[in-house]
């Protein structure tokens, strides 16, 4: 069985937050839809190990925040590879909190939804929350990025608690040069590539990088890389 072709499946990329008394936390997710429109409800997708599934939970609020297409890899790593129980992830992000006390992710958000959980579905290892929508702002005329975009062209990868996540085997091809894989989000450095949104140009090997380089995915450090075989 080829479960690659769980890939070909539509989808987005969001934040989604919620809180727990004062605290704020948010994840990437990918796995939300639009269930009815009258009421309009939607439905996500969140692990059971993840913080922001407590929250929810217990709060039975979430608000979603719709990337766009030019969201930064980094962006997008501080919320889909940290963890909420060891910093703040809303340090230092644009968000504002709506009446019910929902925090809203502004930064690189197309639009927003905010929900209050009606029901909530066990899946085994994730909970699908069913959440009656009370909110919903459209804020820039963009682009959304589609999860297939951040695939394919961002080189993205999805974490171990991501519905989605499957588990690739290394590549075993003949390089010209070397290609490094980081070993706490999976990021492959090609180096035919580079890293232009860090400023490394294409060609640079991965010895070269300067040492204060890390990871455009996940934040790590090159002593978290490995070499692929």
């Amino acid at each position: 069985m080829n479960y690659k072709t769980l890939h070909k499946v539509s989808y987005g990329l969001y934040v989604v937050s919620s809180r727990k008394e004062n605290k704020f936390n948010g994840q990437i997710a990918n796995t939300i839809f639009q269930v009815t429109s009258e009421q309009p409800t939607i439905a996500v997708s969140i692990n059971k190990q993840n913080l922001t599934h407590q929250f929810i939970k217990e709060s039975r609020k979430f608000a979603v925040s719709i990337l766009s297409k030019d969201t930064p890899m980094k962006f997008i790593g501080h919320f889909g590879f940290k963890s909420g129980r060891e910093i703040d992830k809303f340090k230092d992000v644009n968000y504002k909190v709506d009446d019910a006390g929902v925090p809203i992710v502004l930064d690189n958000a197309v639009a927003y939804l905010v929900a209050e959980v009606i029901k909530e579905v066990d899946v085994g290892t994730h909970t699908i929350f069913i959440g009656k929508v009370v909110e919903a702002e459209i804020l820039k005329d963009e682009e959304p990025m589609t999860y297939a975009y951040y695939h394919e062209v961002k080189q993205g990868k999805a974490p171990k608690t991501a519905p989605t996540y499957i588990k690739e085997e290394p590549k075993k091809e003949a390089e010209s040069m070397v290609k490094y894989r980081c070993k706490v989000c999976g990021y492959e450095y090609d180096p035919e590539k580079g890293d232009p949104d860090s400023g490394i140009k294409p060609k640079t090997s991965f010895e070269e990088l300067p040492e204060d380089w890390v990871c455009p995915i996940c934040g790590v450090g090159k002593d978290e890389f490995e070499k692929e075989e």
